[in-house]
């Protein structure tokens, strides 16, 4: 079988982000802490950017997991929000997969806390069902290395695309020619050295 590139779609993509609670977010080592946090606020902000539908869903939230990371409700104050009672696989859930079909879209970007758990058990059942996945890996975290390879190697063999926030955001982006100052502001805010390239960019246009 030959192979074929199943690129994201804006028209057919949604978000969902799985756990990112403030307990849950203490165990993630893989990453560092900022770097993580910030990762996900760049994911959150392309979801905005290209007006992807997103659904926030949390596990156990009144136990240790804790809250939903203000940051995350600030970003999505109508997004739908399903806050489990014990369901570790968010796709246990009918509140969660009602969300996810109600949203009409067959590609699925993915990203949460811990990885091979709040990630890769929504993920499978998600590609079980005909869904297309793509797991946001940087905006993922979990307890170190050996744990993170184990799920991304799970998830990739169950045909998951492993991606990063700047991959899923070019992917959709398509043409640098549909907006520059709109991407280009969401880069500066997330990459400091893009930034950089950005401000030498506009010196160079301006001054023409």
């Amino acid at each position: 079988m030959s192979f074929q590139y199943k690129r994201l779609d804006k028209n057919d993509a949604a978000v969902l982000l799985v756990d990112h609670q403030a307990g849950l977010l203490s165990l993630v080592r893989d990453i560092e802490p900022d770097k993580f946090k910030n990762n996900v606020l760049a994911l959150g902000d392309l979801a905005k950017y290209f007006k992807l539908p997103t659904i926030l869903t949390t596990s156990f939230e009144t136990g240790p997991n804790g809250p939903l990371v203000p940051e995350l409700k600030e970003q999505f104050p109508e997004a739908p929000y399903i806050a489990r009672p014990g369901n570790i696989n968010a796709w246990d859930n009918e509140d969660f997969v009602n969300a996810v079909k109600a949203t009409g879209k067959k590609q699925l970007i993915i990203a949460g806390v811990v990885t091979e758990v709040c990630v890769a058990f929504p993920a499978l059942s998600a590609l079980e069902e005909g869904y297309e996945v793509f797991v946001v890996t940087d905006a993922s975290g979990t307890f170190n290395e050996i744990t993170r390879d184990a799920a991304w190697r799970r998830m990739e063999a169950a045909g998951a695309q492993l991606m990063t926030w700047f991959g899923v955001a070019c992917e959709l982006h398509r043409d640098w020619r549909n907006d520059i100052e709109g991407l280009a502001a969401l880069f500066s805010n997330h990459i400091p050295d893009y930034r950089n390239l950005i401000s030498s960019y506009s010196t160079l246009t301006s001054a023409k």
